[in-house]
């Protein structure tokens, strides 16, 4: 099969590698793809936003599945446009995409469905939102309503930080759009899970559990970023546990989508806690996630083509996933000043190097200068993956490679994973 992947980060690039790996296909394309693509997908410069081109492209390149990798298109409906032409797609209509596209109709959901998650109210006027969040008791989590890619949840210790978030978000604008309403929500206590579901409008089949690092600094500290690194699999997770996810809390998902008239079919995201109470749901992506797939994917065994191909014709019965006993984990290697300001074109070296190290690298935000060296074009830079093992002992091989990578100003986080294994010392 030809298969048309929608993207250009270190996601796509994971979804190509592992998709080109497949028997069953004969061709990756990536729209509008990345340099660091280029060995595994041909990379066409076609507008994503432009749905007439994407559809051309897909008739004149007689793809027979297209995989939508951000969310932003997803959200825009481009899955609908190209459904309506014939094209098989993985990943939701744009009525299924608002479980990212809206905190609001998300906690909807989940309220009127019985689902788990935290105690929240939502507000579309700034004065209402800063007298509840002064009132409120607790710490306290204020999110965007609108997609503001990983950005637009701010965590609060406060009534102070609470107030001082609402103007943020609604005064200032710090999201645009995204920000007109707010959902203020009880802030949990717990430990954070990344699971994906595979979903055909009916059913879910669950991939291994993953854990990303959100925030910019060392120990969780600083202002979220989309990612700073993730491992797979998150060991406290029993058999027991991620079936109760599934149950209580993907499945009634789809169920409750499907009542709504939505037809469901791509990858479901839960962001899930662990609490006193069992498993709440923080919140849901309508897409791949990113970095985890990156530590996910390399531990997958089962051909990654004929699955998603399967979700996007509505059929997953009787499908399994196999998955290697090895863990992995994914460093983000990001610019200097991100998740604020960065400077772009500062060149990379040292690539070649990680990979003979054993290393995945996947580019989630290169080009190539005039000279065709790799330069740094985007806020996260790489993502750096190694499989081992145990979880330190990817980590370490992770890290080694990423230290052999050099860029002017190359940040990166040393801790991702500490917390999920007992051993010696990562090398500093």
């Amino acid at each position: 099969m030809k298969i048309l992947i929608i993207g250009s980060g270190g996601r796509e690039h994971a979804l190509a590698w592992a998709l080109a790996r497949s028997p069953e296909v004969e061709k990756v394309i990536a729209v509008p793809g990345s340099a660091g693509m280029g060995r595994v997908a041909e990379c066409v410069p076609v507008d994503v936003a432009d749905h007439g081109a994407v559809a051309e492209l897909c008739r004149t390149e007689r793809i027979d599945l297209v995989v939508i990798g951000p969310e932003r298109p997803l959200i825009a409906g481009l899955a609908d446009d190209l459904r309506a032409k014939g094209i098989a797609v993985f990943g939701p209509g744009a009525d299924g995409a608002r479980i990212e596209g809206s905190k609001v109709f998300a906690k909807n959901l989940f309220r009127d469905a019985g689902i788990p998650t935290a105690r929240f109210e939502t507000f579309d006027n700034a004065d209402s939102a800063e007298v509840r969040a002064r009132e409120w008791q607790g710490p306290l989590v204020v999110k965007a309503d609108g997609e503001a890619f990983g950005k637009g949840v701010l965590l609060c210790d406060t009534p102070d930080d609470a107030v001082q978030a609402v103007r943020t978000v609604m005064r200032s604008e710090a999201f645009g759009q995204a920000g007109r309403r707010v959902v203020l929500e009880e802030r949990l206590s717990g430990t954070e899970m990344s699971l994906f579901a595979l979903c055909d409008g009916k059913s879910v089949l669950p991939f291994q559990t993953a854990q990303d690092y959100k925030r910019i600094g060392e120990g969780d500290t600083g202002p979220n970023t989309g990612g700073m690194g993730a491992v797979s699999p998150v060991p406290f997770v029993t058999e027991e546990m991620l079936k109760a996810a599934v149950d209580d809390i993907l499945a009634p998902t789809v169920n409750a989508l499907r009542e709504r008239g939505i037809d469901y079919r791509g990858l479901l995201y839960a962001g899930l806690m662990w609490t006193a109470d069992g498993w709440k749901i923080l919140e849901y992506n309508c897409r791949f996630g990113d970095p985890e797939t990156q530590s996910l994917l390399p531990r997958l065994e089962s051909d990654l083509a004929p699955l998603l191909m399967a979700s996007a014709n509505g059929d997953l019965g009787g499908r399994e996933l196999c998955w290697s006993d090895d863990a992995s984990a994914c460093v983000v290697l990001a610019s200097e000043g991100y998740p604020g300001a960065y400077e772009k074109g500062r060149i990379i070296r040292g690539l070649r190097l990680a990979e003979e190290m054993g290393a995945l690298v996947f580019h989630a935000g290169t080009s190539r200068n005039d000279q065709r060296l790799f330069a740094t074009s985007g806020g996260r830079v790489l993502n750096v993956t190694a499989t081992g093992a145990t979880i330190a002992e990817a980590l370490e091989k992770a890290y080694e490679a990423a230290d052999a990578i050099e860029f002017e100003g190359k940040q990166m986080r040393r801790d991702i994973g500490r917390n999920q294994y007992a051993g010696k010392d990562l090398k500093a």
